[in-house]
């Protein structure tokens, strides 16, 4: 079947199956209202899925169809475009943008992979420590798309050394490192509010819906421990475990690290800049609470934060003389901005905004008060559930529908909405089986040293010691905090 035969099947199925939902759920004695709203975003998932069209202007949709239902008025379905927390993000971006056109995320992973030393183990530490550090604040695509030919270069280096006795060694090595980038990529998002979109649109669903912040720290508090656990996790599975390189030293890969640091060249003046005004960001979204108590009122919030850091970008000057009247950043960089991720957030905060107004989630609430199930049952079941989901379907995507529906479980059960959407959200992010289930793993994957079934195995097992990290953290940590 060409592409533009299974394009045209997958553009009609949408509208085919929101008319079939919109007609027959009623006849479960289900009101028209909920019935849209369930229609609306059956046509939506399956667009995200397919997509047929970009996945931002599907994102669109309710723009359209809840002012035409009469579910909400148009200013109504608009709000969540311009909602504070797609501003936390673009901060974000903006910030991770100057990170990229000054290399200051390459300069920082070199580094890191330096100190690890130059055995097999050390050096897949290495990288694993610097593409979760660094993908806590930018994407994990554009993180991956980074470390992919340095670690292809090291991988050169063993394959030149070794013989072809030593051919399983290299094998496991190479295997191991690339599983180790791509799953590094997406456990360093978990870290921070702005480490990956999910993270955002639950925070964003958190704020709408119930009018509560989820602090910058407070993420952090228990995203910082799972992500940690995590990747010593998925260290041991790859070194101790599945791929053991018994590789003692690499010749030639501290000189190759060196090599790259040299092309970098000396620290600009412009990086100082970069990281000063990162640095200040960073501080202020941890110690945020802190400030606004020692002041007297809220001065700070996340957003305001992340908008300030954006400012500065372009208010500072440049370093060089040839660009000393131009700020760090200008708007020509902001070609670059992923302006379809802030309309996705919108469109899944807006048919959000419709589930909470249709009376779906309360529906699911009323289920669950009379069916009682235990708070530990509920949160290791939904991010079991998030956790599979995730690897067939964008993560943004199953966050954006499912957060909303774990809102109205955990009304029905009587537990902290946050209890049970955190967890779900944590596990949006753990799909390590397949090349399909995230870009890292994709572009990883297409190096060629890593075969379907080392993924499969490997994604498998770091889900299940993830299911059971998060669990643990579900019911101790979090519990404490939120």
């Amino acid at each position: 079947m060409n592409a533009s035969i299974q394009r045209n099947l997958a553009i009609a199925a949408g509208p085919t199956l929101f008319l079939l939902l919109f007609f027959i759920i009623p006849t479960t004695g289900l009101s028209k209202e909920i019935s849209s709203v369930i229609a609306l975003g059956a046509w939506m998932l399956t667009w995200w899925i397919t997509e047929p069209l970009p996945i931002a202007i599907t994102s669109l949709l309710p723009l359209i169809v809840l002012p035409a239902l009469g579910i909400s008025s148009m200013s109504e379905t608009a709000q969540p475009y311009g909602d504070p927390v797609i501003f936390l993000f673009m901060g974000g971006f903006i910030l991770a943008l100057a990170l990229e056109k000054y290399h200051l995320h390459q300069r920082i992973a070199l580094n890191l992979i330096r100190m690890t030393g130059t055995s097999g183990n050390g050096i897949i530490l290495g990288f694993m420590l610097a593409t979760a550090l660094i993908s806590m604040w930018i994407s994990n695509t554009a993180t991956a798309i980074m470390m992919l030919p340095i670690a292809a270069s090291v991988t050169n280096l063993i394959a030149k050394d070794l013989s072809l006795e030593q051919d399983d060694r290299f094998k496991n090595f190479s295997t191991g490192l690339m599983l180790a980038i791509a799953y590094a990529s997406s456990i360093g998002g978990i870290a921070t509010i702005i480490g990956t979109p999910p993270n955002v649109v639950m925070v964003g669903h958190v704020k709408r819906i119930y009018g509560t912040d989820v602090g910058f720290a407070d993420w952090m508090i228990v995203g910082v421990p799972l992500m940690i656990l995590a990747l010593a996790s998925c260290y041991l599975i790859i070194t101790k475990i599945l791929f053991r390189n018994r590789l003692s030293n690499i010749p030639g890969s501290k000189e190759l690290i060196e090599n790259k640091l040299k092309e970098l060249g000396p620290v600009s003046g412009m990086e100082k800049k970069v990281l000063i005004i990162f640095g200040i960001t960073s501080f202020l979204w941890i110690f945020k609470q802190l400030i606004n108590k020692v002041i007297g009122f809220g001065l700070l919030d996340d957003t305001s934060i992340a908008i300030l850091g954006a400012v500065l970008m372009f208010l500072l000057p440049a370093a060089s003389e040839e660009t000393k009247a131009r700020g760090l950043l200008e708007w020509s960089d902001m070609k670059n901005m992923q302006w379809g991720i802030l309309l996705l957030f919108g469109g899944g905060m807006a048919l959000a905004g419709g589930m909470e107004k249709s009376g779906l989630v309360e529906k699911i609430g009323g289920y669950f008060r009379e069916n009682q199930i235990s708070g530990a049952v509920l949160i290791f079941s939904l991010t079991f559930i998030s956790m599979a989901l995730t690897e067939l379907m964008s993560n943004v995507a199953l966050v954006t529908i499912f957060v909303p529906v774990v809102f109205g479980i955990a009304e029905g059960a009587g537990i902290n909405p946050i209890y049970l959407a955190l967890p779900v959200t944590f596990a949006a992010s753990c799909a390590f089986m397949m090349p399909i289930s995230t870009p890292p793993n994709a572009i990883l994957f297409a190096s060629g040293y890593i075969k379907m079934k080392d993924m499969i195995k490997t994604g498998l097992l770091l889900n299940l010691f993830c299911l059971a990290i998060i669990f643990v953290l579900a019911i101790t940590i979090m519990e404490a905090v939120f």
